[in-house]
Protein backbone atom coordinates (compact mmCIF):
# COMPACT_ATOMS: atom_id res chain seq x y z
CA UNK A 1 0.00 0.00 0.00
CA UNK A 2 1.26 3.42 -0.99
CA UNK A 3 1.62 6.00 1.55
CA UNK A 4 -0.21 8.37 -0.32
CA UNK A 5 -3.10 5.59 -0.60
CA UNK A 6 -2.90 5.00 3.38
CA UNK A 7 -2.57 8.98 3.90
CA UNK A 8 -6.00 9.22 1.97
CA UNK A 9 -7.43 5.94 4.01
CA UNK A 10 -6.67 7.63 7.22
CA UNK A 11 -8.21 10.88 6.30
CA UNK A 12 -11.33 9.04 5.38
CA UNK A 13 -11.43 7.48 8.32
CA UNK A 14 -10.92 10.07 10.80
CA UNK A 15 -13.95 11.84 8.76
CA UNK A 16 -16.24 9.38 9.16
CA UNK A 17 -15.82 8.83 12.98
CA UNK A 18 -15.65 12.67 13.18
CA UNK A 19 -19.14 12.77 12.11
CA UNK A 20 -20.65 10.76 14.70
CA UNK A 21 -18.95 12.58 17.23
CA UNK A 22 -21.17 14.93 19.04
CA UNK A 23 -18.96 18.19 18.83
CA UNK A 24 -22.24 20.42 20.83
CA UNK A 25 -24.69 19.38 23.00
CA UNK A 26 -28.19 20.31 21.49
CA UNK A 27 -30.44 23.09 23.47
CA UNK A 28 -32.18 21.60 26.29
CA UNK A 29 -35.14 23.95 26.15
CA UNK A 30 -38.00 24.61 23.59
CA UNK A 31 -39.01 28.36 23.57
CA UNK A 32 -42.72 28.21 25.08
CA UNK A 33 -42.68 24.30 25.84
CA UNK A 34 -43.94 22.71 29.05
CA UNK A 35 -41.98 19.80 29.86
CA UNK A 36 -44.29 18.25 32.42
CA UNK A 37 -47.55 18.65 30.23
CA UNK A 38 -45.13 16.66 27.40
CA UNK A 39 -44.17 14.13 29.75
CA UNK A 40 -48.49 13.33 30.78
CA UNK A 41 -48.81 13.75 26.50
CA UNK A 42 -46.36 10.73 25.90
CA UNK A 43 -48.40 8.50 28.03
CA UNK A 44 -51.96 10.18 25.99
CA UNK A 45 -50.55 9.71 22.80
CA UNK A 46 -49.90 6.07 23.31
CA UNK A 47 -45.87 6.51 22.62
CA UNK A 48 -45.43 4.59 25.75
CA UNK A 49 -46.41 1.31 24.21
CA UNK A 50 -43.20 1.09 22.01
CA UNK A 51 -40.93 3.10 23.93
CA UNK A 52 -39.51 3.21 27.18
CA UNK A 53 -39.96 6.77 28.32
CA UNK A 54 -38.05 7.91 31.87
CA UNK A 55 -40.28 9.43 34.02
CA UNK A 56 -43.33 7.85 32.31
CA UNK A 57 -45.34 5.77 34.10
CA UNK A 58 -45.81 2.39 31.93
CA UNK A 59 -43.58 3.21 29.24
CA UNK A 60 -41.51 0.26 29.17
CA UNK A 61 -42.61 -0.31 25.03
CA UNK A 62 -39.37 -2.31 23.14
CA UNK A 63 -40.89 -2.26 19.92
CA UNK A 64 -39.18 1.62 19.19
CA UNK A 65 -35.76 2.80 20.95
CA UNK A 66 -35.89 3.76 24.68
CA UNK A 67 -35.49 7.43 24.85
CA UNK A 68 -33.79 7.55 28.05
CA UNK A 69 -31.18 10.58 27.80
CA UNK A 70 -33.00 12.14 24.88
CA UNK A 71 -32.02 15.04 25.58
CA UNK A 72 -27.93 14.02 25.23
CA UNK A 73 -28.64 12.40 21.59
CA UNK A 74 -26.94 14.52 18.54
CA UNK A 75 -29.56 13.17 15.91
CA UNK A 76 -32.86 12.22 15.78
CA UNK A 77 -33.67 8.73 14.00
CA UNK A 78 -29.85 9.45 12.57
CA UNK A 79 -31.80 11.71 9.76
CA UNK A 80 -31.79 14.89 11.35
CA UNK A 81 -29.90 16.92 14.24
CA UNK A 82 -31.46 16.96 17.76
CA UNK A 83 -33.25 20.44 18.31
CA UNK A 84 -36.43 21.44 19.45
CA UNK A 85 -37.27 22.01 16.10
CA UNK A 86 -36.19 19.14 14.67
CA UNK A 87 -37.69 16.94 17.03
CA UNK A 88 -41.24 18.93 17.00
CA UNK A 89 -41.26 17.96 13.20
CA UNK A 90 -40.06 14.59 13.62
CA UNK A 91 -42.76 13.99 16.32
CA UNK A 92 -46.08 15.42 14.36
CA UNK A 93 -44.91 13.68 10.81
CA UNK A 94 -42.13 10.95 10.82
CA UNK A 95 -42.93 9.81 7.80
CA UNK A 96 -42.12 12.81 6.38
CA UNK A 97 -38.44 13.02 7.35
CA UNK A 98 -38.08 9.08 7.28
CA UNK A 99 -40.77 7.43 4.56
CA UNK A 100 -41.13 3.86 5.79
CA UNK A 101 -40.24 4.54 9.53
CA UNK A 102 -42.38 2.28 11.59
CA UNK A 103 -43.44 5.38 13.73
CA UNK A 104 -46.59 6.15 12.48
CA UNK A 105 -48.19 9.91 11.95
CA UNK A 106 -50.43 10.31 15.62
CA UNK A 107 -52.29 13.05 14.44
CA UNK A 108 -49.73 15.36 17.39
CA UNK A 109 -50.56 18.83 17.45
CA UNK A 110 -47.85 21.48 17.12
CA UNK A 111 -48.84 23.05 20.62
CA UNK A 112 -48.43 19.39 22.20
CA UNK A 113 -45.12 18.07 19.57
CA UNK A 114 -43.69 21.73 21.30
CA UNK A 115 -44.50 19.84 25.17
CA UNK A 116 -43.30 16.66 24.08
CA UNK A 117 -40.37 17.76 22.21
CA UNK A 118 -39.95 19.92 26.02
CA UNK A 119 -39.72 17.03 27.68
CA UNK A 120 -37.66 14.97 25.84
CA UNK A 121 -35.06 17.18 25.38
CA UNK A 122 -34.97 17.63 29.26
CA UNK A 123 -33.64 13.99 29.23
CA UNK A 124 -30.47 13.81 30.46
Amino acid sequence: MSRRYAAALLAVTLAGLAGCAQTTRPPGQVPGGDAERGRTLIAHYGCASCHTVPGVRGADGLVGPPLTSFGERSYIAGELVNNGQNLQRWIRDPQSVEPGTAMPKLGVTAEDARDIAAYLLSLE
